[in-house]
């Protein structure tokens, strides 16, 4: 499918929002892992970087083309945006009463905004305070954390498998 037929192709109601992401490597991957899925849009926020740069093409591999974007420099205000065009906000984070991804239930919560933080800090209290829910990527290793662009692949192929079961 070239880029063309990618804008005319019907798409995910899903929207990644990348909170203060600092690597490029990772929103490259985010991009390339979007364009996969067919998500709507990718919201960069705060330090995230915006194409066009060479280390997000190196891993977007022109993702960063295909799939759109947009910029907020407050991760909060792109949020409250999403909110009001009706869109259930959900932070991928490790929370008290966290939904365990395997049971996350899509019933009357799309479209969708999925929030992934910055890589050692998460995403920011302020914006999990004001999310719908927390969905949690259960591990069960030494380590508590995925990175961003690997958590970003787990959530989106559990996503769009429970959007193909409710059609």
């Amino acid at each position: 499918m070239g880029q063309e037929d990618y804008a005319g192709s019907e798409k995910k109601p899903i929207i990644i929002i990348l909170d203060n992401v600092r690597s490029l490597n990772n929103i490259g991957s985010v991009f390339r892992t979007g364009d996969a899925f067919r998500i709507e849009k990718i919201i960069l926020c705060g330090i995230s970087t915006c194409p066009p740069h060479r280390d997000i093409h190196k891993t977007a591999l022109g993702a960063e083309m295909s799939v759109p974007w947009e910029y907020f420099d407050d991760t909060l205000k792109a949020v409250l945006s999403l909110r009001e065009k009706g869109y259930h906000i959900a932070s991928i984070e490790q929370t008290e009463g966290s939904t365990m991804l395997q049971n996350l239930s899509l019933e009357n919560k799309t479209p969708l905004a999925l929030i992934f933080g910055h890589e050692i800090k998460g995403v920011n209290q302020a914006v999990v305070d004001i999310s719908d829910e927390c969905i949690e990527i259960p591990q069960f290793g030494t380590k508590h954390s995925f990175n961003i662009s690997v958590s970003a692949g787990i959530v989106l192929w559990e996503v769009a498998a429970k959007l193909r079961a409710l059609n």
